[in-house]
């Protein structure tokens, strides 16, 4: 039994690793009142054609480790960046500076926007993803992620339904931050758009090889929404990648890329409950 005199041991935070050459780069002042730490990249560009962000791409790190992600992201040379990292034990590093366009996205779209690194705040949730287990987001990082989140978007005026993930605007390359992030967590908290989804029932599905105007019409819907999916009428491989996406996002009880009737249901309410002004795609 310990004496009563002695003191619970102290869990210190573990210490961040500093990538080589990142600690030759000059320090900023983080724009973020809540972001522990600055670790600078040098992976980053000026925003093309002035263009200020009004999104938020939500990541996971999708690496077997910390140490890794943040060398990654942070090394010179690497091509990639964010603007953010939200570690599992809730802490927050700033690697780019807000006003910069960091390397995140990559080949995207969203809205009829093919440059989402020029309009977005990219933040990376370090999370081993599909390929390393895919743990759970522990509470602490989620409560970390809403606080910046909320603070971002109040900064910059990015609304709720400009919050999306990686899988979103890369439907055919990505798959995070995955079914398992809890969007409606950060809904309630007035971060991202988010429905109930649609009860999964029987009934008529469109799925790969579909043909005909019910295809078109599900077609429309999602790149109504903002997802870049071509209207052919046809279900096809590509089609199917971004019904796969929106059901990781949006109905993550089963992600199978069939478009049922829950998926049908449940995008026909996101797009009742969006904003008029934003029910169209942007140029």
């Amino acid at each position: 039994m310990p004496n009563s005199t002695d003191k619970p041991e102290s869990k210190r935070p573990r210490a961040l690793p500093i990538p080589k050459g990142a600690s030759d780069l000059p320090v900023f002042t983080p724009d973020s009142s809540i972001a522990s730490d600055v670790i600078p990249s040098a992976n980053f560009g000026e925003r093309k054609g002035g263009r200020q962000p009004d999104m938020i791409i939500l990541h996971y790190t999708g690496m077997p480790d910390v140490e890794g992600a943040i060398t990654k992201l942070c090394t010179p040379g690497t091509e990639v960046s964010a603007h953010y990292i939200v570690l599992e034990d809730g802490r927050i590093i700033q690697c780019v500076p807000e006003a910069m366009r960091a390397w995140h996205a990559g080949l995207s779209s969203w809205g009829g926007d093919e440059d989402i690194n020029s309009c977005s705040i990219g933040v990376e949730i370090v999370n081993r993803g599909h390929d390393w287990g895919y743990p759970d987001f522990p509470p602490r990082q989620i409560a970390a992620v809403i606080a910046l989140c909320r603070g971002i978007m109040l900064r910059r005026n990015v609304p709720a339904h400009r919050v999306l993930g990686h899988s979103d605007v890369a439907p055919s390359r990505k798959k995070d931050p995955g079914e398992k992030f809890p969007w409606h967590s950060l809904a309630n908290s007035g971060v991202g758009h988010w429905v109930q989804p649609a009860a999964i029932t029987k009934g008529e599905t469109l799925k790969l090889g579909s043909i005909g105007d019910d295809v078109k019409g599900l077609q429309k819907a999602l790149a109504k929404y903002g997802y870049g999916v071509p209207i052919t009428g046809k279900f096809d491989g590509l089609t199917m990648e971004v019904v796969t996406a929106f059901q990781r996002h949006f109905r993550p009880e089963r992600v199978d890329g069939i478009a049922d009737r829950s998926t049908l249901w449940t995008l026909h309410a996101l797009l009742t409950s969006l904003p008029a002004e934003d029910t169209v795609p942007r140029a």
